[in-house]
């Protein structure tokens, strides 16, 4: 039997990873994974089974931006639902994003509910396409 998928939570602030992992507790039966990084995030990106990834876009190493666009280079993961949760509320970071394959797209300082409904949202496609492809088997 396979991991249940996680969420992957990338931003270099520790402090902001565990205010998104307190938000979305509830919503992400998987648990959670973190990354530091946009470096860090693509590390575990390849090892981890994901469910969901919530990436700022400010980082020191790897903009936010270069992680997406490689996430959505591989076949592998262009589904994978990716929420951008940065501090740039201005249009021209949010139309680079969405462009780039963003899911969606929040500012900081964030309300939890808003990041947790915005990922229940996402991840629902993915759990009815699971429970569709089960009950296929029983036919």
């Amino acid at each position: 039997m396979g991991q249940t998928p996680r969420t992957l939570i990338v931003d270099d602030s520790p402090t902001m990873r565990r205010m998104v992992m307190a938000s979305l507790r509830e919503v992400c039966p998987g648990g959670f994974v973190e990354a530091a990084s946009g470096l860090e995030a693509i590390e575990r990106l390849a090892v981890i089974p994901l469910a969901l990834i919530v990436l700022d876009l400010n980082m020191p190493d790897m903009h936010g931006l270069d992680v997406l666009r490689f996430i959505r280079r591989h076949n592998a993961f262009g589904e994978l639902p990716v929420i951008i949760l940065t501090t740039r509320g201005d249009e021209s970071s949010r139309a680079a994003a969405v462009a780039a394959g963003a899911s969606a797209y929040l500012t900081k300082p964030f309300l939890p509910q808003a990041l947790a409904d915005q990922a229940r949202t996402l991840l629902a496609p993915a759990h009815q396409a699971v429970a569709s492809k089960d009950n296929d088997g029983d036919r």
